[in-house]
């Protein structure tokens, strides 16, 4: 089939890739990829390509960054690429109803969560944040709500107590992508369609919010477990974080001490030198921590080097 592919962030890197046959050298006639224009990035805040992008300049595809896919000429362009089927996955903006419909077969979407749960931006954070015992992609037929369109396919992981951002997004980038191959197939056999894909159930709603650095900051107030949860939700981006001393510390990894119930003791405080940290319910332990302009550190390191005192309350 000709297919558009619309995508940006790593996430979605599995999918071209897949689509496109990169890593088996046979795939489906990718005649265009959309992705966000690029922006400036680090230290030189020089304009960067976002992974798609690059992903498909690498393999000398037609990329356009067209800063919105509600301008006149961009939805013109799109359509007269005259593609059998559009491929969204994490794309980053709201597609018209001009666009979902120019395509033969419309659009699909590959969606990191169990829809209708965590529809929306992080649904990957999210899920671990609320602590989830399963994952999944959702391939979806796009229609111009926010993850709303009904689902030809889903597919389930779970989540434990190891689990971190990072390596669930991993894991969903490798399964969304077979996904999405198994729904391409079903389209052009015609024993998938849109007749055939289920609508979503109004109960179950959720939504995922886009996360910043502001949201990572460690609250002690919070119970051990929520904070646990945190640390491995916001692992590799943007990182659970306390200030102490003027600087902003990373906490890269940590666990809950089980069973610990200090009493007469402030949030926040400091039990021991593992460093153990009270919280409102339970106790926090942190394993691996970072100084501002430092390497990481495991906490045993990072505790011979920094003054952070037992029975020190640190800022909530």
């Amino acid at each position: 089939m000709r297919i558009i592919f619309m995508g940006s962030p790593d996430f979605a890197v599995s999918t071209l890739n897949a689509i496109t046959g990169a890593d088996t050298g046979a795939g489906h006639d990718v005649v265009c990829v959309y992705a966000q224009p690029p922006r400036p990035a680090g230290r030189g805040h020089k304009e960067q390509p976002c992974p798609v992008h690059a992903a498909a300049l690498e393999q000398g595809l037609m990329v356009r960054t067209p800063e919105s896919m509600r301008d006149d000429t961009a939805i013109t362009e799109f359509a007269a690429l005259n593609a059998d089927i559009a491929v969204v996955v994490a794309y980053g903006q709201i597609l018209p109803m001009a666009v979902l419909e120019a395509p033969k077969y419309g659009c699909i979407n590959v969606h990191a969560s169990l829809l209708p749960r965590w529809r929306g931006a992080a649904p990957i954070q999210h899920a671990i944040l609320a602590g989830d015992e399963t994952s999944g992609v959702c391939i979806m037929q796009v229609d111009e709500g926010l993850d709303t369109g009904p689902v030809f396919l889903r597919r389930e992981t779970k989540i434990d107590e190891a689990t971190t951002g990072g390596s669930l997004h991993d894991d969903l980038a490798t399964i969304g992508a077979a996904a999405c191959l198994e729904v391409l197939v079903g389209i052009e056999a015609g024993t998938m369609t849109s007749i055939t894909a289920a609508p979503q159930p109004d109960d179950g709603v959720t939504y995922a919010a886009k996360i910043s650095p502001a949201l990572a900051r460690l609250d002690w107030r919070a119970d051990a477990i929520d904070l646990d949860r945190a640390v491995r939700a916001y692992d590799p981006w943007p990182r659970t974080w306390f200030e102490h001393g003027g600087e902003r510390i990373k906490v890269l990894a940590a666990h809950v001490d089980e069973g610990a119930s200090p009493a007469n003791v402030s949030a926040g405080q400091v039990l021991d030198g593992r460093p153990a940290i009270a919280c409102e319910n339970g106790v926090i332990v942190l394993d691996r921590l970072q100084r501002p302009g430092r390497k990481p550190q495991d906490a045993a390191e990072f505790m011979r080097g920094y003054d952070l005192t037992v029975g020190t309350v640190l800022d909530r």
